[in-house]
């Protein structure tokens, strides 16, 4: 079994935990793959003296990995994504961060999570991601997101203008400082945070979000993820920001943005007793009124 590992910070209080990890790889005869930060920290903070040849590069990265595990939060998850390209490696996420929507084994949940995936007790979650092309065509390193793409001002304190299209029909303008495209596995990240519907991970839809709107009329939308969703910016500055998840390009205001479901997906590891309503209620404690 192959097995690729990411992280880019670990806390002393994971040491025992990290241990355990790859203890639990080793039970099962995995061959490891780490990327050079968590090397470096294994070897030379930590100094644990993990014997690990294989770095993870996305060029060398070989194909048949079986599956891939990152150590963090959510944003760690999020920038393991570039590292493995769009080879359909399934991730498990170990969550040392605050929230975890995508990251939710706990550290004491380890053990047992390896043990799972070696006899196969688990399923495999195939997400939605978003594409973005750019008009005339500009290269972007990897130009997929999983939980959502912004469009957001950039130096000035200004709104910026977003004309939006869905297909070839205009949907609106929308004067705010930014407009989120989100996918449902997104609709629990910065979508949610300014008003926008929590969607089902399985729900085929694409959700289209306003930052603080200056027209109170205008709000969410969802529609079916088969459309392509094209916006137009104007803005006092000659250029605006568009996020891909955690990653940000500065991009002229003259370039059209073009925004639609992605052909391949990202697979993810869920043991089978996961529920997503459950960690939903869990994760936003849905569950502390007194009357329950």
């Amino acid at each position: 079994m192959k097995v690729g590992i990411f992280a880019k910070k670990i806390d002393k209080e994971f040491i025992r935990n990290l241990e355990d990890l790859f203890d639990s790889l080793n039970i099962i005869n995995a061959d490891v793959w780490l990327h050079p930060d968590l090397l470096h920290i294994v070897n030379n903070i930590l100094f644990l003296n993990i014997k690990v040849k294989n770095l993870i590069d996305s060029k060398l990265l070989p194909d048949d990995i079986d599956f891939f595990i990152t150590i963090g939060g959510d944003g760690t998850f999020l920038e393991a994504l570039p590292a493995i390209k769009n080879k359909e490696i399934p991730l498990l996420g170990i969550n040392t961060g605050r929230l975890g929507f995508l990251a939710d084994i706990l550290p004491v949940e380890i053990r047992g999570a390896i043990n799972a995936i070696a006899n196969n007790e688990y399923k495999i979650e195939h997400r939605a991601i978003l594409q973005v092309k750019l008009t005339p065509v500009q290269g972007i390193d990897f130009p997929f997101a999983l939980n959502d793409l912004t469009i957001h001002k950039r130096d000035t304190s200004s709104m910026i203008k977003i004309k939006a299209y869905i297909d070839d029909a205009f949907l609106a303008t929308y004067w705010a400082d930014g407009l989120i495209i989100s996918t449902p596995t997104g609709s629990t990240a910065y979508s949610m945070s300014v008003g926008g519907p929590i969607v089902s991970p399985d729900s085929k839809n694409l959700i289209i979000t306003p930052i603080a709107s200056h027209n109170l009329t205008v709000r969410p939308l969802v529609i079916p993820d088969n459309h392509k969703i094209s916006l137009k910016i104007d803005s006092r500055d000659s250029k605006f920001l568009l996020s891909l998840d955690a990653r940000s390009f500065a991009i002229e205001k003259t370039l059209e943005v073009q925004v639609e479901k992605a052909e391949n997906t990202i697979p993810l590891i869920k043991l089978n007793n996961y529920c997503y309503y459950s960690t939903l209620r869990n994760k936003l404690m849905w569950g502390i009124d007194k009357r329950n």
